[in-house]
């Protein structure tokens, strides 16, 4: 919000729904000649400006799909742009929600399983919305052609495999986006629910109209628009409708490539389909790139496809979509006359040269198509997107350092590679020294804690304990009770004490963890600083911490996650 006051006589920046994401509005274009490179020229115009006046702020921006270092505590209401449009809009599918909270569960290299109270988780996706417009007449045929083309555009322009420190999906904006406003729980009955965020249930077949009738008739209305026109009157009277409350729904129906009605400046009504596929970044010359390739693709698809519902069926178009946001360029794809392919000989063999024809076909520059589709060419020959560059970074990182500095050494190598306009198949992987200076101190507890827990019960024998301790070379045992509540503390110091005495006269005839464990140890909250922690476990002189909340254990802080941050600052003191 501080950037936008900055930018209040640029009328082509605006909010979103979160209050640190921008939307910058770019202007239309004939499809022909210099528009992409224009549409190039005047996306960096209007990025310097912004990154001038955010440097005011000591702050960057960054294109992407996810932002790796967002962390959930980012995603509470605080963060929510105060306009009553965006707050109107959380309140209207909060009180669709059927379940007691929104879930996501996604399933990548890692494994993320968490809970939202909020649709707010909405704020984590962005990306580079692309237009075109079509006539009523040929909108059936070029819209089937979109949801064909979805998928192999997504594979090779994902750029949003990171979220929350885990390696999820190549463009998990897609589950992300569905999960985050899916209002819908689990029964035990097999009633289907559709959700907000989809591609589409089968084949367009008549008209765009029936688009509108299905998301009327399905999805009840989240926000209302006062509205006095008399849309039929005006028809009746050769004056064209604005449709107001149609475009208020479809702006809260979110179909991944989305029908657009709207009346141009002219007083001429246009329909248009918004790809929404494709990420932001990870550079302008990335994003434009994308855009030329589906755009000619779309073109040349058509002009070699009367009807493509006769080459391909609804259901592989469906399966190629899911596969091609886990997989990203790493997908197989089914085609053609129930053809397997790779994403990246899609692309070379049949997807570019059809994009070439296209582009070529609406008279764009010969030097223009040459350069973005040089790009698309070279990502699929190195095998190289912006999400395959990020989780191998992260990877190679997370290897070197620990999870939170891997991210925060990768994503200030994206800002560094965009600032400088590198296509993402050219960047080198991130090194440690790509980080100025890296600073800690305002983590909270449950970004540093460990979360992979070895655990024991209060009746477990002392001597399996031991073992456990000893096999996975841990000084901290937390006991949990079947809920997974916490309800005491085993330490090597108690095991030691425990083995020291057991044959002494007199000692305490001890068997069970219950016999010997600290029972009400000293907990921290997951919201906590890493330096209330500190302070904690200095001041007690204790050498580990449960994280608990609402008394159930869900990590654990031991000194050797202090031992490793402050032997990362030292080492970076040296240098």
């Amino acid at each position: 919000m501080e950037a936008l006051k900055k930018l209040k006589r640029y009328p082509w920046a605006e909010t979103e729904l979160a209050r640190f994401n921008l939307e910058t509005t770019l202007t239309p274009r004939e499809f022909k000649a210099d528009c992409l490179s224009e549409l190039e020229k005047e996306n960096l115009e209007k990025l310097n400006i912004i990154r001038a006046k955010v440097k005011q702020l000591d702050a960057e921006i960054i294109l992407t799909g996810i932002l790796p270092t967002l962390r959930k505590f980012d995603l509470e209401f605080h963060n929510l742009t105060p306009k009553k449009r965006y707050k109107a809009l959380m309140e209207a599918i909060n009180r669709q929600l059927i379940g007691s909270a929104y879930e996501l569960r996604m399933f990548g290299i890692d494994e993320l399983l968490v809970k939202h109270d909020s649709p707010l988780l909405e704020a984590c996706n962005t990306s580079f919305q692309v237009h075109l417009q079509v006539s009523p007449a040929n909108f059936v045929s070029m819209y089937n052609i979109a949801q064909t083309l979805a998928a192999p555009v997504m594979a090779i322009a994902a750029n949003s495999p990171i979220a929350f420190g885990k390696r999820l999906w190549h463009e998990s904006r897609i589950a992300f986006f569905q999960q985050s406003i899916d209002t819908r729980t689990t029964h035990d009955h097999m009633r289907e629910r559709r959700p907000r965020v989809n591609l589409g249930n089968d084949w367009l077949d008549q008209s765009v109209i029936d688009i509108y009738r299905e998301d009327i008739a399905r999805f009840r209305v989240l926000l209302s628009a006062d509205v006095e026109e008399d849309s039929l009157a005006l028809i009746k009277d050769k004056k064209v409708p604005k449709l107001r409350a149609l475009q208020v729904h479809n702006s809260t129906v979110y179909r991944w490539n989305r029908p657009c009605y709207g009346v141009s400046d002219n007083g001429k009504p246009h329909l248009r389909i918004e790809n929404r596929v494709l990420p932001a970044g990870p550079t302008v010359l990335d994003e434009v790139s994308n855009a030329a390739f589906w755009l000619g693709a779309m073109i040349g698809m058509s002009k070699n496809c009367e009807d493509i519902r006769s080459k391909i069926s609804w259901e592989d178009i469906r399966d190629n979509f899911g596969k091609a946001a886990k997989f990203g360029i790493d997908t197989s794809f089914n085609w053609f006359e129930d053809k397997k392919i790779s994403a990246c000989d899609l692309v070379l063999e049949e997807l570019l040269p059809l994009a070439r024809e296209g582009l070529e076909h609406q008279k764009v520059e010969k030097k223009d198509i040459d350069r973005y589709l040089g790009v698309i060419e070279e990502r699929a020959k190195k095998h190289m997107t912006g999400a395959r560059w990020q989780l191998r970074a992260f990877t190679k990182l997370q290897k070197e350092v620990g999870r939170d500095e891997a991210i925060t050494v990768m994503t200030a190598a994206i800002v560094k590679n965009q600032i400088k306009e590198m296509p993402v198949h050219t960047w080198d992987m991130p090194e440690l020294g790509d980080l100025d200076e890296y600073r800690p101190s305002k983590l909270r507890v449950e970004e540093f804690m460990d979360t992979d827990l070895f655990t024991v019960q209060k009746d477990d024998i002392i001597e399996l304990v031991a073992e456990l301790m000893d096999w996975k070379k841990i000084r901290y045992m937390p006991v949990e009770d079947s809920k997974g509540n916490l309800g005491g503390l085993i330490t090597s110091r108690l095991l030691l004490r425990h083995f020291t005495r057991k044959n002494h006269p007199g000692a305490k005839n001890a068997s069970m963890v219950k016999d010997i464990m600290i029972e009400n140890p000293i907990t921290i909250h997951p919201k906590a600083t890493i330096v209330e922690a500190m302070h904690i476990m200095r001041d007690k002189q204790i050498g580990c911490l449960p994280v608990v909340k609402d008394g159930e254990l869900i990590g654990i802080i031991t000194e050797m996650e202090y031992l490793r941050i402050s032997g990362r600052l030292i080492e970076r003191l040296e240098k």
